[in-house]
């Protein structure tokens, strides 16, 4: 967009907004050339991991609905193995670049777990999480099940915590940044490992004050989002509105964003000088539900009129759409939700229900929707597709 808008249409908006997330493009070819996993990596900029497997983990799908039928072992080669991407606290625990570590600096220093951890029962906490390191610093790489097993007093009530005391200690260290993320086992468990053997010194060292920080986190966030609010800025990164307020009004001086009004919007918006505003978005992708175009729910709502809840702590009875519902994409709306689930032992991709969009029309995108579910089935090595 070489020349700044001031007014922009909501159709407009969501082709921005899609553009900016890599939708503009067809899925490669080759999706496993590492140039494919990089670019779209940078361009969602935050990865946030879930690791419900009802149907694939979430972070998984993120990916796959911008790259097609790409090698899953071969990518979490590349996001552990590489050093260009790290595991932090950023939009929940997240994917990030490994730049991002020093401007997420301020939220490690400010860590505070859980106030009922388990943690607090041991007669010497800290001296527990300094033999932690200790043995890290000694031994290597560690998961929980390399921890010796810590006695703790019977629960006071139900529900305090459901993970041993290694777990929160490991996890502690982590929320700390004293501890990082080396690698997934195939059962998802974290092994962790002491920073200076995943992270460059360079980043490792730089220091950066919490208000600069900010900015450059909220100037990624623009250039993911295309087209934001306040509050979508703020979201990416889980800062809040209020404190984030004066870096985007500093964002504005610098001309990294611009004001604009977008059509049928109540609050202002702010332009990325990266936005792209291509003539149409094709193509059709099911996305996952922490897909970054619809997991702040208030921005879906604005740009494709999409009201969207994750219903799996729903009770069955009170659900309106379904357990695991993924939004279903054609060019640059959000056409119908779709409740699937992976039957491995039969090797069956189930879809337990299908809503379509109010003025979507079916017949319309049956074809797509086929055709990305035959293709989901494929790459989650299942062999038919079953609509229940």
């Amino acid at each position: 967009m070489p020349c700044r808008r001031t007014d922009i249409s909501a159709a407009e908006a969501r082709r921005i907004a899609l553009a900016a997330q890599g939708f503009d493009r067809s899925r490669p070819r080759s999706p496993d050339d590492v140039r494919h996993y990089r670019r779209a990596l940078h361009r969602v900029g935050v990865l946030q991991l879930d690791f419900v497997n009802v149907l694939i983990p979430a972070h998984f799908l993120i990916l796959w609905s911008r790259l097609g039928n790409y090698d899953r072992q071969r990518l979490e080669q590349f996001l552990y193995g590489s050093r260009e991407f790290t595991e932090q606290w950023a939009h929940e625990a997240s994917i990030v670049r490994v730049s991002d570590w020093p401007l997420l600096e301020h939220r490690r220093a400010a860590w505070e777990p859980w106030k009922r951890n388990p943690l607090k029962t041991l007669e010497d906490p800290e001296g527990y999480l300094r033999n932690i390191l200790h043995k890290v610093e000694r031994d290597g790489a560690v998961t929980a099940n390399d921890l010796p097993a810590v006695a703790t007093p019977a629960r006071k009530k139900p529900g305090d915590w459901h993970r041993p005391v290694q777990r929160w200690a490991l996890e502690h260290h982590f929320g700390r940044g004293t501890l990082g993320i080396r690698r997934r086992l195939g059962n998802f468990q974290r092994v962790y490992d002491l920073p200076e053997r995943l992270i460059g010194q360079a980043h490792r060292e730089r220091r950066v004050r919490r208000a600069d920080a900010e900015r450059l986190l909220l100037r990624q966030s623009a250039e993911s989002l295309g087209v934001a609010t306040v509050r979508d800025l703020a979201d990416y990164y889980r800062m809040t509105a209020r404190d984030v307020a004066p870096r985007v009004k500093e964002l504005v001086e610098e001309g990294a964003l611009t004001p604009v009004k977008v059509e049928g919007w109540t609050e202002q918006a702010y332009l990325s000088a990266t936005a792209r505003l291509p003539r149409t978005i094709d193509g059709a992708s099911l996305l996952s539900p922490f897909d970054p175009i619809v997991w702040f729910r208030p921005r879906a709502e604005r740009l494709f009129n999409f009201e969207y809840r994750i219903e799996i702590y729903v009770p069955q009875a009170k659900r309106r759409w379904g357990y695991y519902v993924l939004p279903f994409r054609v060019g640059d709306k959000i056409v119908a939700r779709v409740d699937l689930k992976a039957d491995r032992q039969r090797k069956v991709l189930l879809v337990k229900a299908l809503h379509h969009e109010p003025g979507a029309d079916p017949k319309k995108n049956e074809s797509a929707l086929r055709s990305e579910l035959d293709s989901l089935a494929e790459w989650l090595d299942l062999e038919w597709v079953s609509y229940c």
